[in-house]
């Protein structure tokens, strides 16, 4: 079994590591960091949840280490771009942590924060900024930075960055950055766009994988529920006081409907919160930290305001509603099952979304077992309207790398996989309080049938 030490990391590192809980290097960080310790362009696609963050920064903050004098003003060494606010915390928070006992200085840069004082931060130069690509654009062009003496930039889930349309901001970015520098790509999935992104920006990169695109983390036991719009509200209560105590993360596709299920959680008892893009920087923060901290039992999201959630008490995961994006539904359900943990993902099917379950299936080369309801007729798909599509998502008829099917039959399957049956038995089962009337009965748990009182999930 490799080690940090093995890999050679300096002994400063390896001291902060101890005070941590990361014992053995992951997958990626073993695969990646001699090659980035060596300077060399790198290529990563892991799933979220395997350690990426120490794959690139540790190896980074070894090379910082070496300079020995502080940066100049304005100067910035290092550059990591992420494509929100959450995740741009979330790394500099990590490498504080490492950083601890050294000289080396970390900055973070998001939107919705004072731009007077991160100018003010970043004027005596910094070793590492993390920001967001928009921010970052607006503190270059005041003058406020410059990026001429950076010689590493990290492009940290790549894929989210294309999907929300920062291309045009990345270009501007790299065009103020050495051709010479060391550039790392890091993302969940690897489809053409990114692939012509790395071509432009990386040379001769090494290429790592630790899972294949769209798999999601092995000890995550999925399931689909079948059942109306109408009674997804009902169906998620009886779900949440199943596992009463347990911490879950419940997604939906828009801002405004994200807001009225949280505020409904809250009228029904719940310890709720939610994050999306009309909440304060303030208000996502406050709320990060109490679910982090426990206090929160569920977390309303949309896609974009839960990427770099990195909380190791999720053990459920809803898909209230499903994801225009099907890469998205990976992302999603990695929010829980982190650093090793079990965790479980429930996605919440009405007859408008087939379209969208399938797409999901297609990427995951498998079909996500029948935990509530039976699929739906393909009468019921067809008069079915529309699902509202949230602002900044691509419409499902056109993902990236996989191209829902539209009103085509439900039986239409994913290439290799077997036919949604009943003979297909997931390793977990619904809630038998959570089949609502309207839905159809036709679901078998681990063992068959359902039993009658409510069930908890089993791994």
């Amino acid at each position: 079994m490799t080690t940090f030490a093995e890999l050679g990391l300096s002994p400063k590192l390896l001291r902060a590591l101890e005070k941590t809980t990361m014992q053995t290097p992951t997958p990626i960080q073993a695969q990646a960091i001699p090659h980035i310790m060596k300077g060399a362009d790198l290529m990563g696609l892991a799933q979220t949840g395997t350690g990426k963050t120490a794959a690139f920064g540790l190896p980074l903050l070894h090379r910082l280490l070496d300079i020995g004098h502080p940066p100049a003003p304005r100067r910035v060494r290092a550059l990591i771009l992420a494509p929100t606010r959450e995740l741009v915390n979330q790394i500099a928070e990590n490498f504080m942590t490492f950083t601890k006992g050294t000289a080396v200085k970390v900055t973070m840069v998001v939107g919705g924060a004072s731009l007077f004082k991160q100018a003010e931060r970043l004027a005596r130069g910094t070793d590492v900024l993390v920001a967001t690509p928009g921010r970052l654009i607006d503190l270059i062009e005041r003058g406020d930075v410059s990026l001429e003496d950076t010689g590493y930039l990290v492009l940290d889930e790549a894929d989210q960055m294309l999907d929300m349309g920062f291309i045009h901001s990345l270009r501007k970015i790299a065009k103020h950055i050495s051709v010479k520098r060391q550039t790392l790509l890091f993302s969940a999935t690897m489809p053409k766009d990114i692939e012509e992104l790395a071509s432009t920006y990386l040379r001769n990169p090494i290429k790592v994988q630790v899972a294949p695109p769209g798999k999601p983390i092995e000890k995550i036991v999925q399931g689909v529920h079948y059942i109306p719009n109408g009674d997804k509200a009902k169906l998620l209560e009886t779900y949440l006081k199943t596992h009463e105590g347990e911490q879950a993360l419940v997604f939906g596709r828009t801002k405004h409907g994200s807001e009225k299920l949280y505020k409904l959680l809250l009228s029904w008892g719940f310890k709720a919160g939610s994050i999306h893009g009309n909440k304060s920087q303030n208000q996502r923060d406050k709320t990060l930290a109490e679910f982090r901290e426990g206090t929160m039992q569920v977390l309303v999201a949309t896609d974009v305001a839960a990427r770099g959630i990195d909380i190791p008490g999720v053990r459920h995961v809803y898909n209230y509603d499903m994801p225009n994006v099907p890469e998205n539904y990976v992302h999603r359900i990695g929010r829980t099952a982190r650093a090793g943990a079990e965790g479980t993902a429930v996605a919440f099917c009405a007859p408008a979304e087939m379209g969208e379950l399938q797409a999901v299936e297609k990427l995951l080369k498998k079909i996500i077992p029948v935990i509530g309801g039976a699929p739906w007729s393909a009468d019921a798909v067809a008069a079915a309207p529309k699902p509202v599509q949230g602002r900044g998502q691509r419409p499902s008829s056109a993902p990236r790398s996989a191209k829902p099917q539209g009103a085509k039959p439900f039986a239409a399957k994913p290439h290799g996989a077997k036919p949604r049956t009943a003979a297909a038995k997931p390793a977990v089962s619904a809630p038998a309080a959570a089949r609502p009337a309207a839905a159809p009965r036709r679901a078998e748990g681990a063992g068959g049938k359902l039993s009658r009182g409510p069930q908890r999930w089993t791994s």
